[in-house]
C-alpha cells in the first residue's frame, strides 16, 4: 500500500489545504507512520512555500517514534545534503536548489543504494532520471499568499 491510499482522507492523488501550520505538522505525522526505508519523496514549490517546514515536522515525528533525540532540521540549501542515522533508517534530506547543472546531480551520489535509505528531495526538477517508484508533494501557494495547498502524487 502507498502513501496516499493508506491516509484515512486520501486518496492516489489528494490535496491538502496546509494553510495553518498545524494542518501542515498533522499531514507530515500521518506520513511519517506510513513511509520506510527505500521510498523517495520529491517536494515542489516555490521559495517559502512550505517544504523544509513539512521536512521538520516529517523528520522530527520519526525521530520521535524510533525514539531518538529531536534535532533541529535545517535545510541544506548550502551544503546540498544532511544526513540523520535513526537506529537502522538512514533519511537523507537533499536541496538541489544551488544546482546549475544537471550533470552535477551525478557527483552527489543521489539514489545510490537507496533502497536502505529514506530520500528527501527539495527543488527535484532538476533531475533527469527519475526513480519510477516516487512521492510527489507539490506545495502552491493560493491566490492570497498565506494560503497555501499540498498535493501529493504516488507513482509506482
Amino acid at each position: 500500500m502507498g502513501l496516499t491510499n493508506q491516509m484515512p482522507i486520501a486518496t492516489k492523488s489528494s490535496k491538502f489545504d496546509i494553510s495553518k501550520e498545524s494542518a501542515t505538522a498533522k499531514i507530515a505525522k500521518n506520513i511519517s507512520k506510513k513511509i520506510k526505508k527505500g521510498d523517495v519523496l520529491f517536494f515542489f514549490g516555490e521559495i517559502g512555500v512550505g517544504k523544509t517546514t513539512f521536512i521538520n515536522y516529517l523528520i522530527n515525528n520519526l525521530q520521535k517514534s524510533y525514539k531518538v533525540k529531536l534535532t533541529e532540521i535545517p535545510s541544506p540549501t548550502f551544503n546540498l545534503l544532511h544526513e540523520y542515522k535513526l537506529k537502522d533508517l538512514i533519511i537523507q534530506h537533499y536541496d538541489l536548489f544551488r544546482i546549475a547543472n544537471k550533470d552535477e546531480i551525478k557527483n552527489i551520489g543521489l539514489f545510490e543504494n537507496c533502497s536502505n535509505i529514506l530520500t528527501l528531495v527539495e527543488w527535484p526538477e532538476m533531475i533527469k532520471k527519475k526513480p519510477r517508484k516516487r512521492f510527489e508533494l507539490l506545495f502552491k501557494y493560493k491566490s492570497e499568499t498565506d494560503r497555501r495547498i499540498l498535493k501529493i502524487n504516488e507513482f509506482k
